[in-house]
């Protein structure tokens, strides 16, 4: 199969990347940096430099291929309205997607996409989930991953500057955890699958409180009385303006942090379980927070 891979060699591209090659496919990645090309070539994939902006560009890229998997670049934090980049670019792969005639897409969505309503900066993944779904005659599956391990470290300077952590989430809130390493290995299945269907599939390596995590990640930089305080949405969104994060953003990740803490955002996900549970287990990413937390 010839395979388009969005996302460059980031988290989950990389190894997404890594895999496909391995199982003898052609793979093209995207990237908008062309210092990646060597890197990228290095895997055995093919390098298409250019903007996910750029509607022309994704069509040439997506013509003649089997299947893609896109994904949303982080970089919404930096915008006004992290709600619409997700719409934009989602519009952009749509309009690809249907001009180049590709007929199976994998995306990366979120857990807690079911909801129009009170999710914060992620409300843009359940937008582009209905673009794609309304797309005639394509394969369609949306990836509803947990709540990512590494964004664990962004709690680092607060631990070694408070001595503790506080979020508008905690005490017995169960968190779905993730490693991207277990999204790669889920989206190469999709990728690779026979057949015309649309669906959701859900991806997570562990399910844990925040007390358990504040235990595990605690006795891992020596510090097993690590405290996770639960503070009001109004001290969260006074934390994160405090330091720099800007007000939009800040409100959306407050909004997306109290569904959590209500438990809107795992609802769906209690109801359509994964089967199998990823490899990567809180101990094992507990390992890299201490590594991370010695730098």
């Amino acid at each position: 199969m010839k395979v388009i891979v969005t996302g460059s060699l980031g988290n989950i591209g990389k190894p997404l990347t890594n895999q496909l090659v391995q199982e003898g496919h052609t793979v093209l990645v995207i990237s908008s940096n062309p210092g990646k090309q060597k890197d990228i070539e290095a895997l055995g994939a093919t390098a298409a430099i250019g903007s996910l902006e750029d509607v022309d560009f994704l069509t040439r890229t997506f013509t003649n291929a089997d299947a893609v998997y896109l994904m949303t670049p982080t970089n919404y934090s930096t915008t006004i309205d992290p709600r619409e980049y997700y719409r934009t670019l989602g519009s952009y792969y749509a309009q690809a997607i249907r001009q180049s005639g590709i007929k199976r897409v994998v995306h990366l969505s979120s857990m807690g996409a079911h909801l129009d309503k009170g999710t914060g900066v992620i409300l843009g993944a359940h937008d582009v989930e209905i673009m794609l779904r309304e797309l005639p005659d394509i394969s369609v599956t949306h990836l509803r991953p947990g709540y990512f391990y590494y964004n664990l470290y962004n709690y680092i300077p607060m631990i070694k500057g408070a001595g503790f952590i506080r979020a508008n989430y905690g005490g017995d809130d169960r968190i779905v955890l993730v490693s991207p390493a277990d999204i790669a290995t889920v989206a190469a299945e999709e990728l690779t699958a026979n057949g015309i269907r649309k669906k959701v599939r859900y991806i997570a390596s562990d399910e844990r409180t925040v007390n358990e995590i504040a235990y595990l990640l605690g006795a891992a930089i020596g510090n097993p009385d690590l405290k996770w305080e639960l503070c009001t949405d109004a001290q969260m969104l006074e934390d994160l303006e405090r330091n720099g994060v800007k007000p939009n953003f800040a409100a959306s990740l407050v909004e997306l942090y109290h569904s959590v803490h209500s438990g809107a955002f795992i609802e769906d996900y209690e109801q359509n379980k994964p089967i199998t549970m990823g490899k990567i287990k809180l101990e094992d990413f507990a390992k890299d927070f201490a590594a991370a937390f010695k730098q």
